[in-house]
């Protein structure tokens, strides 16, 4: 499964990949300014955005691409670890 994490803290990155990889999930991080985010998650399995680190301009296209294409999503404010999990969670990411 591969999931994008759009948003985040750049110092938690390191901890977001180490929780994917205990659960077998290739994360795609997209915490920066992207350029053609829809052609960088249109194949994704599932995304992930923490709203209060993105553009309101960035989470509206994530947003349309993933309706478009069928991908679940989740939306969270937060933007920790524990969020993160519970969000792997959403999508049935248990071990």
């Amino acid at each position: 499964m591969c999931v994008a994490l759009i948003g985040g803290m750049k110092r938690l990155e390191a901890h977001y990949f180490e929780d994917a990889a205990r659960l077998g999930i290739d994360l795609r991080i997209f915490n920066e300014a992207a350029t053609n985010i829809a052609r960088k998650i249109k194949g994704m399995d599932a995304i992930v955005i923490f709203t209060n680190k993105v553009s309101h301009r960035l989470r509206n296209e994530a947003v349309k691409t993933a309706r478009a294409n069928g991908i679940p999503i989740v939306l969270e404010h937060s933007c920790g670890v524990c969020t993160f999990r519970e969000c792997l969670n959403c999508f049935g990411c248990k071990k």
